[in-house]
């Protein structure tokens, strides 16, 4: 599966959503109380333009993003974390949690 996530500080609508929320984080692993075992979402985001709020974080995953506001920077070091992080990804023993 192609797998190239949004950078980070993007904006983007989640389904159902709306208000704009920023990407902050990608590749987060949790612990999944429902599971009892670590998961792991495809990006961490805040709501925008307030900011982190560590009591509120968003974690979601590509297929529960609607629309992209904002596409975040990109460079050379973004072509290579994308590189890496699929990697990681595919060498993962946990699960991605389906929202």
């Amino acid at each position: 599966m192609e797998n190239n996530l949004l950078p980070i500080g993007s904006l983007v609508y989640l389904e159902d959503g709306t208000k704009k929320v920023m990407i902050v984080g990608r590749g987060i692993v949790v612990d999944d109380s429902d599971t009892e075992s670590e998961v792991y979402f495809d990006y961490l985001g805040c709501p925008y333009p307030e900011g982190v709020d560590p009591e509120n974080a968003l974690f979601f995953n590509e297929d529960n993003v609607d629309e992209v506001i904002f596409k975040g920077y990109s460079d050379d070091e973004e072509t290579r974390y994308m590189k890496l992080y699929k990697e990681w990804e595919n060498n993962l023993d946990i699960k991605k949690k389906k929202l």
